[in-house]
């Protein structure tokens, strides 16, 4: 019989198998699909390789040179026409030396895979003539111009900017125009292969959209025949599960399913409904509050049996929390209102607290001590401000030192105390019936940030909750914040009074201090007239005299337009340029020149006619004042030239 009921198994057409069927036939086609796109993108692969790693990067290497040849041209000619430009000086020599090696290696490995012997061919005519550019470069201009010497030499300057107008552009004009052929070749190359691409491109696609629609109408037909066998089944069982959703127990055990995983789930289902209805009951009487209701899960592995379970008991732990916590609330809320009405007197503050604090808590007993106002040099004390069914007699004017009984050991470490076991003679509960010691004392600092203002202390015929104890603790930083307050309010009172006595003495000084400002400024309105006749004298010089600033070494920092006009510069050419610019060959090069900067650099000013240089390279004669500036520490700190063109005057030199 098991033998059969193995056999029909095997044999019965299971979800498993149906889905098997049509996800089989579907990776067939697939495959198919896959193996052309494969061959066609091998085709593809083909011909993008070739364009990535030739026709491409022959056509960049040539757009390369192109620019190359034309930088070149730039920077050789900026060589010629200026002088101080190093950058580009720089820049031309790492061109010839490194980047044009590199890009003609680039190339000549690329040629060989070109498809055209003339285009190589026209590729080493522009090496050749390229390499012989670089010469004229090197040869008629570079090694010419090389010091500033060389540039002062009309002959060599000239001969320079004729190689330039006579060879360079006329070579790279010719080698601009080889490039640009053998660039139109390879383009057409790269014409060609970009056309091959779209060809297999549009093939590929047009294979694919074949094999695709044969796999949707493949997918439709598997899509009816699952739904027919499979989906109508699942959608009775989906209602059911919906109504679940919404709370309801349905009953419907009609439903009419094959012989399957389906027909397996709907006795799973009738089991879970019979479930749900005993477990609804349960979590209906956790809802009314009532957390003890007996329930018993299903089985051990009954999850949501025994998540109601855990759920009642965190319920019922929940409210027993929050029981705890409106309690510290509320009164947080009351002791908050007791410490904002009361910052005035301290003594009534100290009854207010201790007598509702007694009541709060439900204890018998209880008294609060405040740290005395004493001298530094005096030792600190404590006394029992106010206290609460407390025999206070004999407390009357005790004081506590710090370290003295529990009070005082609280304040000295300034941590909580909590007695369960009371000693026999340690205090005693009083009433109109007899006395009795106390279960439990719990003695709190009065602390905020550190500062400990005084200690609380209770008694109780009751043991302390942990809350309690911790509502206890919180609402003693309120207080000894408060407490702060109010001493503070008294010192404050206490200084205005000082305050008001030391104002009357201001205001006999107030008169002295006016009579002394209005002299303050009178000196101070005679001090901007000397600075204003000051900087009219200056802006006389400036309109009429050429004038520059030099820094201790003799590199001019700034020039008016006088100065400019003078020597024919402008102030991106002159500025940071040693004074030497406008000297002679003769006064720079001597010791003198030196021995001059040096001298003005220690503080001598310096004056006389001289021969000086303009930027065309004319001698002009000026007369010339050197005054060293300096700070309030006597320190140089630059030099001011003030000067005038002579004409007809004779002309100091310094040699």
């Amino acid at each position: 019989m098991e033998e059969v009921e193995k056999k029909t198994s095997r044999m019965r057409l299971t979800i498993g198998k149906k889905i098997l069927g049509g996800f089989l036939i579907l990776i067939a086609l697939f495959i198919v699909n896959g193996l052309i796109i494969f061959w066609k993108g091998n085709v593809i692969d083909s011909v993008v390789n070739s364009s990535a790693t030739v026709y491409r990067p022959s056509q960049d290497a040539i757009r390369d040179l192109m620019l190359m040849v034309t930088r070149s041209k730039m920077l050789v000619t900026n060589w010629v026409y200026l002088q101080t430009n190093q950058e580009d000086k720089n820049a031309l020599k790492q061109l010839q030396d490194y980047e044009y090696p590199a890009l003609q290696k680039n190339i000549t490995d690329l040629m060989p895979t070109w498809e055209s012997d003339s285009q190589r061919r026209w590729m080493d005519t522009v090496f050749l003539k390229f390499d012989t550019l670089l010469n004229v470069q090197k040869q008629s201009i570079m090694s010419n111009l090389q010091s500033f010497e060389n540039y002062e030499d009309p002959l060599t300057k000239l001969m320079a900017e004729d190689a330039i107008e006579s060879q360079i552009i006329p070579r790279t004009a010719d080698l601009i125009k080889r490039l640009n052929r053998i660039a139109d070749k390879q383009n057409q190359v790269t014409l060609r292969s970009d056309v091959d691409v779209i060809g297999s491109i549009k093939s590929l696609r047009n294979y694919t959209m074949i094999l695709g629609a044969g796999i949707i109408l493949i997918g439709l037909l598997s899509a009816i025949f699952l739904m027919r066998s499979i989906t109508r089944p699942v959608n009775f069982l989906k209602n059911i599960v919906i109504k679940l959703g919404r709370g309801e127990l349905v009953e419907d055990k009609q439903a009419n399913v094959s012989n399957d995983e389906i027909g397996e789930m709907a006795k799973a289902m009738d089991n879970l409904v019979s479930g749900l209805k005993a477990t609804s009951l349960f979590a209906e009487n956790i809802g009314n509050g009532s957390y003890n209701t007996a329930f018993s899960p299903l089985s051990e592995h009954d999850v949501l049996g025994n998540a109601l379970i855990n759920m009642r008991d965190n319920l019922s732990k929940v409210a027993e929390d929050d029981k705890k916590r409106n309690w510290a609330t509320e009164g947080m809320a009351k002791f908050g209102e007791i410490l904002r009405t009361n910052t005035n007197d301290i003594n009534k503050l100290a009854d207010e607290i201790i007598g509702n604090l007694v009541k709060y808590l439900k204890a018998n007993q209880g008294g609060i001590y405040i740290i005395d106002d004493v001298e530094s040099n005096e030792e600190p004390t404590m006394s029992l401000k106010a206290c609460y069914a407390w025999d206070k007699k004999k407390f009357l004017n005790q004081k506590i030192h710090r370290g003295e009984g529990l009070a005082g050991q609280s304040w000295q470490e300034g941590d909580t105390v909590y007695l369960t076991d009371v000693p026999q003679d340690y205090i005693k509960i009083t009433s109109g019936l007899g006395d009795a010691n106390p279960t439990s004392v719990l003695i709190v600092p009065l602390k905020v940030n550190d500062q400990i203002f005084g200690v609380v202390e209770l008694a109780s015929f009751s043991v302390f909750a942990d809350f309690e104890a911790d509502f206890v603790q919180k609402i003693a930083e309120s207080i000894a914040s408060t407490i702060s307050s109010v001493k503070i309010n008294a010192r404050t009172q206490s200084l205005l009074e000082e305050s008001q006595e030391m104002t009357e003495q201001m205001r006999a000084q107030e008169e002295e201090m006016r009579q002394n400002m209005e002299e303050l400024q009178a000196t101070q309105e005679e001090m901007q007239r000397t600075q204003s006749e000051t900087d009219s004298t200056l802006s006389a010089i400036n309109s009429a005299l050429a004038v520059a600033e030099y820094n201790t070494e003799g590199t001019l920092v700034k020039a008016n337009s006088n100065f400019l006009d003078l020597y024919g510069y402008t102030q991106e050419d002159i500025v940071g340029e040693h004074h030497r610019v406008l000297a002679t060959r003769d006064d720079k090069n001597s010791e003198e020149y030196r021995q001059f900067w040096r001298e003005l650099a220690s503080g001598n000013a310096r004056k006389g006619a001289y021969t000086r240089i303009n930027k065309k390279g004319e001698q002009t004669r000026v007369r010339s004042a050197f005054s060293p500036i300096t700070n309030r520490a006597g320190e140089v700190i630059k030099i001011l030239e003030i000067s005038y063109a002579l004409h007809e005057q004779p002309v100091m030199s310094f040699k």
